[in-house]
């Protein structure tokens, strides 16, 4: 196979299998797994990245009993019923070429249902029932239960299981003195903290023998107090090599973790050292994963030898031809994972599908299709942002005639500015992407035209899509148009000088951004070592959960961040990263002050004041007043075009400017493009 990633692309025997290469997707609770109904939509997901070219496949965690449910009803292997229905997917997955592996999860304490059961009765941050301490005969029915669903795994067809013994779940809850304060067999040193982890994986090699696959998932840098030591982390290791574990499937961090794993900001590949060092004490292979998005990175990390296989997750979201292009040399049409988190984890957390911000196909494989016209229209498109990008391209993809129109001189639109916010470089990813597809779609592009609505409607088009975007919202402040102030976008693009001491108006998504942006010099996302220091993470193998004191780097300016409404900030931000740009500014010192009401901007300053009665007045001294107060659509040539009816479309901010949304925009561009 010609191709620059020959280790990434090199077959590998695990265990009793054979796969195809060194890719594995890994384990993502999508929503589909929770209703038997959705079992063909499952299959349909997996089956497409399958056919992608995907070694590996591992399904979301299945639960070996109810007490070990995610959440009520949740998806569970308990009977065989529950082992034929999966044959759809199994056998699916099989005719496309690829292995799949069925992953066991027990959630412990983390489960969202009264029956929840943990090592000790500590309560988790995600569910409102305290957990009851499970017996010795509890430990040992769960173990069963265990080797159970293996041996149902193997029935319903899948080439082995996946044991999920990190991310603290059950597994990993007796792993660590966090959350196990036992004092029997199974609880207080070392060796009895992992006694039950070992005791799954025997009894499960005995029960489902020796050709079978038996991956386990372990959390090699848990960023937890009071976690697990690393010289305890590789002694639990050796011990599941020796119970009969094929592979180990490195995982990083707990879902309570106060230290970022997934998110955009964190570096790629940031932790693949932790599963080299833990890949020279065992002979299987390790898997290396978290933060690995392109080719080039992946095949880095196997020719360093620190890892025998490489997992994807949201990656194969995003593309799910991701190995298929790898292999072809054809690495600038990857749809890169932009790790936003906004349409995968967010969904998980709030209960939704499970989707991907630039795939919206993603787990919608069977209702949302870019399939062949029978009738090529000509279709113009204005504005070359995420929602004008993903209808051209899909419109073009399907046969269509399609030309595009942008006033500036590039494509890109919200995601131009967003790649340049620190920690979200990989936006510059998308723009490429869409680069490609244009050309790859022949799609004509007319940069730095700001067509006219006469223009459009002499031009004989079949269709119009109006994705116009949205301009910053302008406050009616006394002094807005004092030379201090600055919206958003001239901050961003540098257009003018800051100062170093800033007011940000507005603390919403952008607010948060800009206040990031002026506090650093440049981004701790392009600097590991900064970037380990700033959130505490260290190599030592004696520290608990691999934690150590945080350094953050001074802020190189004076930023105070202010909203009109009182209680908390950033309550609008992502349920998954949220909390990170929290602690950033917080890091940073970012002054925060809430319930304030705006009076004017002069040369001292930015006037405020408080309350309905506009009491406690102030002067905050700056230097510049950053404008971040929302925006409003761009829709001049609607009403323009009023005349030419159904044929012209709004998709994007130029049909809803609340805050800014990639997601909805590309969704809504892709969804117009699956159906004119």
């Amino acid at each position: 196979m010609g191709s620059a990633f020959p280790r990434l692309l090199s077959p590998l025997r695990v265990g009793s299998v054979t796969l195809r290469n060194r890719l594995v997707m890994g384990s993502m609770h999508t929503g589909l797994e929770d209703r038997d109904w959705h079992i063909d939509r499952l299959a349909a997901f997996f089956a497409e990245r399958a056919r992608g070219g995907v070694g590996l496949i591992v399904t979301g965690g299945y639960s070996p009993n109810r007490e070990g449910w995610l959440s009520p009803f949740a998806c569970a292997m308990i009977t065989e019923a529950d082992a034929r229905r999966h044959r759809t997917i199994t056998d699916a997955v099989h005719e496309a070429g690829a292995k799949i592996a069925l992953q066991i999860l027990h959630a412990g304490r983390d489960s969202e249902v009264p029956i929840s059961v943990s090592p000790s009765a500590v309560p988790s941050p995600f569910s409102p029932f305290v957990p009851r301490e499970l017996t010795e005969e509890g430990i040992q029915n769960t173990i069963a239960d265990h080797a159970r669903c293996a041996e149902l795994a193997k029935l319903a067809g899948y080439d082995g299981i996946e044991v999920m013994g990190g991310e603290g779940f059950l597994i990993n809850q007796f792993l660590a003195p966090r959350t196990n304060t036992r004092t029997d067999q199974w609880g207080g040193s070392t060796a009895n903290r992992q006694r039950f982890a070992i005791e799954i994986v025997r009894q499960i090699r005995a029960a489902v023998g020796d050709n079978f696959l038996i991956m386990f998932r372990m959390s090699v840098a848990e960023f937890v107090e009071e976690g697990q030591t690393f010289d305890e982390i590789i002694t639990l290791a050796k011990e599941l090599q020796s119970a009969g574990v094929d592979v180990i499937n490195t995982d990083i961090g707990w879902h309570e973790s106060r230290v970022p794993t997934i998110a955009t900001s964190v570096p790629r590949a940031a932790f693949v050292g932790y599963t080299a060092r833990l890949k020279e004490h065992v002979t299987i292979p390790v898997c290396a994963a978290n933060r690995i998005n392109m080719p080039e990175v992946a095949e880095e990390i196997l020719e360093r030898g620190d890892a025998d296989l490489i997992a994807l997750a949201r990656p194969l979201l995003a593309d799910p031809e991701w190995v298929n292009k790898a292999a072809e040399s054809r690495v600038d049409e990857i749809n890169t994972c932009i790790a936003c988190n906004q349409a995968c984890l967010d969904h998980t957390f709030t209960g939704q599908t499970v989707s991907c911000l630039v795939n919206p196909r993603a787990c919608h494989e069977t209702l949302l299709q870019l399939l062949p016209t029978r009738s090529a229209k000509r279709v113009a498109v204005v504005g070359a942002g995420p929602a004008g990008l993903a209808a051209a391209t899909g419109l073009a993809e399907r046969g269509h005639h399609v030309e595009l129109f942008e006033a500036e001189d590039r494509i890109g639109g919200q995601f131009d500015l967003a790649r340049r916010i620190p920690g979200k470089e990989e936006f510059d990813e998308s723009i490429r992407y869409f680069r490609s597809k244009l050309e790859i779609t022949g799609v004509t592009v007319h940069l730095n035209t700001r067509v006219t609505a006469e223009q459009l409607a002499a031009g004989d088009w079949d269709e119009i899509v109006l994705a116009t975007g949205v301009r910053p919202r302008t406050l009616d402040i006394p002094g807005i148009d004092h030379p201090m102030v600055l919206s958003y976008p001239q901050a961003v693009r540098k257009e003018r000088p800051v100062g170093k001491r800033v007011a940000v108006i507005g603390a919403g998504g952008i607010g948060f951004d800009i206040s990031e942006l002026l506090t650093v010099e440049a981004s701790p996302a392009l600097n590991l070592e900064e970037w380990q220091a700033e959130w505490g993470v260290t190599d030592d193998d004696h520290a608990l959960g691999q934690l150590t004191t945080r350094k953050p780097t001074p802020a190189v300016r004076e930023v105070t961040l202010l909203q009109r409404k009182t209680g908390p900030f950033g309550t609008t931000l992502g349920k998954s990263t949220g909390w990170i740009h929290r602690a950033a500014l917080n890091a940073k010192g970012v002054t925060q002050i809430g319930g304030v009401n705006y009076e004017r901007i002069d040369d001292r300053g930015l006037h405020i004041s408080f309350g309905e009665n506009r009491e406690g007045r102030r002067v905050i001294e700056v230097d510049n007043v950053i404008i971040c107060a929302g925006q409003e659509s761009v829709r001049d040539l609607e009403d323009q075009l009023e005349t030419l009816g159904g044929r012209v479309h709004l998709i994007g901010g130029a049909d809803e400017a609340k805050e800014l949304d990639a997601k909805r925009a590309i969704d809504q561009g892709t969804r117009l493009a699956a159906t004119l």
